[in-house]
């Protein structure tokens, strides 16, 4: 009975073969808002067991780790939200990393949101870095990191530590070449550099193409918005200051 059904299920499968395919040639939409207007669909046996889980979570969340007497506000590649930031990333990856680590980006779409003067919670960090990005060391040539900083200079910038980028004006006003230097000292094309960043980033998103001619990669387990959480600890009061390490195009 059962080989029968099996035969049959596949006769009617290939004679199937041979129908014209069904297309759509028509279809209809509707926008549903969703706002307060749809609190009354909610269900209130599952808000109430999520309750106890809610409130522990943001007990959690509002303890102060951190303070900043002013705002550290994201608006730029050159920013104090965004320079502490690749600052902090790039400490935590001289302690993790057995090496040298010359250079720290950080992109400024994964800058999330800016820190009022006042106390910095863990909910702040979360707010700033919710995604489980990790850190890695790139090992890049110079000519790499040339490529890189014109890839910022294109699009308006990232976030860097270690390095100044400066793109030079003309008496017309035009920009012309990019100026890099690494640890103070102009950036040579044929020397190699080690660079922190995100498992994202090293995956060439947000233009940085260039950061997937790495030499050798190191990868680490470790999240960077723990280390963001860690650097809040370690500096108690969170200071940062627009210094002129990214000057491009904008």
């Amino acid at each position: 009975m059962r080989k029968s059904f099996c035969l049959f299920f596949l006769f009617i499968v290939l004679c199937s073969c041979g129908h014209k395919q069904i297309q759509v040639t028509d279809c209809t939409t509707e926008a549903i808002k969703v706002d307060a207007s749809c609190d009354s669909l909610q269900d209130q046996s599952y808000l109430e067991q999520l309750a106890p889980v809610k409130a522990d979570m943001e007990r959690e969340m509002n303890v102060q780790i951190g303070y900043a007497p002013e705002e550290l506000w994201v608006n730029g590649p050159e920013c104090p939200m965004l320079n502490w930031a690749t600052d902090a990333l790039w400490e935590a990856a001289k302690r993790a990393y057995d090496g040298r680590v010359d250079i720290a980006i950080v992109n400024m779409g994964g800058m999330r949101c800016s820190w009022p003067a006042g106390p910095i919670t863990i909910g702040n960090v979360f707010e700033l870095m919710p995604f489980d990005n990790r850190l890695v060391v790139l090992t890049l040539k110079g000519e790499d990191v040339m490529a890189l900083c014109e890839s910022f200079a294109k699009y308006g910038g990232q976030g860097v530590a270690g390095m100044r980028v400066r793109q030079r004006t003309m008496d017309n006003g035009q920009w012309t070449k990019i100026e890099v230097t690494v640890d103070g000292k102009p950036l040579k094309k044929e020397a190699l550099y080690t660079v922190a960043t995100s498992d994202y980033l090293a995956g060439g998103t947000d233009h940085m193409d260039a950061l997937t001619r790495y030499v050798e990669r190191w990868d680490s387990d470790l999240l960077i918005r723990d280390l963001y959480l860690e650097a809040v600890r370690e500096q108690d009061t969170i200071r940062a200051v627009v210094d002129g390490r990214m000057v491009v195009g904008r």
